[in-house]
């Protein structure tokens, strides 16, 4: 038997993969994170599989359902949400399957926050303006962000910055953050991207919490601050990749054409 851990995407029940779809499809057993993963995700589970909802389960009792399935054959479809690299707790499972002689294959999803700039109509890299993504969250009591990584410190690069988890600690965040970023930079609140509740506000930091009921975006919430979300209207230095008298090894230059 095997493991799959399946990153199911944003919410979205068409923007799990192909392959994750597949997979899904395919496994007599899922395990799903009930708390982050819609039921509608699991559409795309087998009709007879037997789906259990892991959200009220410690690691040692999901561990136990892993030793069923290696006792009785059957393949493991783990669903997670977004990708299951990213703050997936996927590496103590990881962790027990090694030890338990189960194998495992990791299939990739689209990522919360890739969601949330597709929300936003936005390219996260604009040339001239930032290169750089920065991926982060608030800490919490399940596992704190090393000191080391603290917010004030990521936020003096001043490149795209998304914070996830952070929606009961808007406040403290946008604090520490303004002591890097000019209060006019653009940023966004985008919760349960790709979802039918799905919501979005846009503001400049300095003004993200103005006339804001903190309550209502506490969970499932996506914070980016960039100056990358900046009208692209603004934009004055387009990427050279599609410039005409641009040439590389697929295309040559638009006056090299003509001589």
């Amino acid at each position: 038997m095997k493991v799959y851990f399946i990153g199911a995407g944003p919410g979205a029940p068409d923007l799990i993969t192909l392959r994750g779809a597949r997979r899904l499809g395919e496994c007599p057993l899922v395990m799903y994170a009930g708390s982050l993963v819609p039921e509608a995700v699991l559409e795309h589970a087998h009709p007879d599989a037997e789906c259990v909802n892991t959200a009220p389960l410690n690691l040692d009792e999901q561990v136990a359902i892993y030793r069923r399935a290696q006792a009785q054959g059957l393949d493991v479809a783990r669903v997670h949400s977004g990708d299951p690299a990213i703050y997936g707790a996927t590496a103590e499972q990881m962790r027990a399957l090694r030890s338990l002689g189960i194998a495992y294959e990791v299939v990739p999803g689209v990522s919360s926050f890739t969601a949330s700039a597709a929300v936003l109509g936005a390219e996260l890299t604009r040339p001239g303006v930032t290169q750089t993504v920065i991926l982060t969250r608030a800490s919490g009591r399940a596992s704190p962000v090393p000191d080391a990584e603290n917010l004030r410190g990521l936020a003096a690069h001043r490149a795209s910055l998304c914070v996830f988890l952070g929606g009961r600690q808007l406040p403290q965040i946008v604090t520490e953050l303004l002591e890097a970023y000019p209060p006019h930079t653009p940023a966004a609140l985008v919760q349960r991207a790709s979802q039918p509740d799905e919501r979005r506000h846009e503001a400049t930091l300095g003004t993200l919490l103005t006339d804001l009921t903190l309550s209502d975006w506490a969970l499932t919430t996506m914070l980016l601050v960039s100056p990358a979300l900046g009208d692209p209207g603004e934009l004055t230095e387009p990427s050279r990749l599609y410039d005409p008298a641009y040439a590389h090894r697929f295309r040559r230059a638009a006056d090299s054409q003509d001589s």
